[in-house]
């Protein structure tokens, strides 16, 4: 063999060796794209607010986790913060001591910490300026993500030594996601003196009714909620009841009350209609291949009839291509960061052409002439 032939063949086997190469990095860059590049398409976090005693000017976050960074919002049931916390960057944070404000309100009571987003990269929190358009909460399970503690003060003679106590409380394990269920707590008033307190119930934090309740010294009394379970996500949501210095919780599974659905009802060059059954916060997507091409309003879980997805101004549909229409989980201004809802291991989808359901509602309009 010739030298210029070996030669020949070395140059081929180091190309080939060099193509291997750039094609191992290209797909470890491509693996790696998300971390690069800063994006994050499931945003995530966690909190831990625990009990404690305290003297009203601050509150201590045990442990928060946020994977985008953001903020602590402290709120008593109100749809008004008493205090949010500074802007916290991503990563994990434990013993986060949030300040009141001079003059803001004393931080006392039943507290609910919840976890929001910095949308708009400004750490600043915007969430009530922006009418709840910017600086959303973190959510799990389409709930916010949070967690509730009392916090007292050092002082015996406090009001929260008069606190009415939750002895106990009663719900059941099971529900669906469209009845009304009963909650009974027994409320006990351990003072020397009749007075009357609010008592709440909340789900996951979140108030859901308040009551106030009268009781004479030393006096028990079973206080009884009537649940509306419609509009909450399905999974194991915990309800609590609480005083002003006590609570008592419980764990309710609930499941969605029927099967996820979406049906196409009607469609033109505008957009779609479609009835739609979803188990979780979301919207649908109109999908024409890989682009989606127009969207729903945000929807709440529960079943719809008649939701319009109207189609983007921009975007041109063929009445002959085939469209999909698909339920997603998440925020529809935020098409790239939500996630297909699945049933049975398959996404909640249908396949259609504007032209095929004109047609079927004009067949259909027609017979109902008829």
């Amino acid at each position: 063999m010739s030298s210029r032939l070996q030669f020949g063949t070395l140059k081929r086997i180091v190309a080939i060796l060099i193509a291997i190469l750039v094609v191992l990095a290209a797909g470890i860059v491509v693996g790696q794209a998300p971390a690069i590049f800063g994006v994050d398409e499931d945003p995530e976090a966690s909190i831990t607010f625990e009990d404690q005693q305290g003297n009203g000017t601050s509150v201590e976050i045990a442990e928060v986790s946020l994977s985008d960074g953001g903020f602590v919002v402290i709120t008593d049931g109100g749809e008004e913060p008493l205090v949010v916390s500074e802007y916290l960057e991503s990563g994990t944070h434990e013993n986060v001591t949030i300040e009141r404000a001079e003059g803001g309100p004393e931080l006392v009571g039943q507290m609910t910490a919840t976890v929001h987003r910095d949308t708009d990269d400004d750490e600043t929190y915007t969430y009530g300026e922006s009418d709840g358009e910017e600086d959303r909460p973190y959510l799990a399970d389409g709930f916010p993500v949070s967690d509730t503690a009392t916090v007292t003060t050092a002082d015996d003679g406090g009001p929260f030594s008069d606190s009415f106590l939750v002895e106990s409380i009663d719900a059941p394990a099971q529900a669906t996601t469209n009845e009304t269920i009963e909650v009974v707590a027994e409320v006990r008033n351990p003072t020397e003196f009749a007075t009357q307190q609010n008592v709440d119930i909340r789900i996951d934090g979140r108030v859901i009714e308040r009551q106030v309740v009268d009781l004479d010294a030393g006096e028990s009394r079973e206080v009884t909620f009537s649940l509306d379970t419609t509009g909450l996500s399905p999974g194991e949501r915990t309800v609590g009841v609480y005083t002003d210095g006590d609570g008592a919780l419980a764990d309710i599974v609930l499941e969605f009350h029927t099967d996820p659905s979406v049906s196409v009802v009607d469609a033109d060059d505008d957009g779609v209609t479609v009835d739609v059954a979803i188990p979780e916060e979301g919207f649908v997507a109109i999908e024409d291949g890989d682009t989606v091409v127009g969207t729903s309003e945000g929807l709440d879980p529960g079943e719809y009839a008649n939701v319009t997805a109207e189609f983007d101004e921009n975007a041109t549909v063929d009445e002959d291509a085939e469209l999909t229409a698909t339920l997603y989980a998440g925020d529809p201004g935020e098409v790239d960061a939500a996630s297909p809802i699945e049933y049975e291991n398959e996404p909640v989808e249908t396949t259609f052409t504007i032209a095929d359901a004109r047609a079927e509602t004009d067949a259909g309009n027609e017979t109902s002439d008829d």
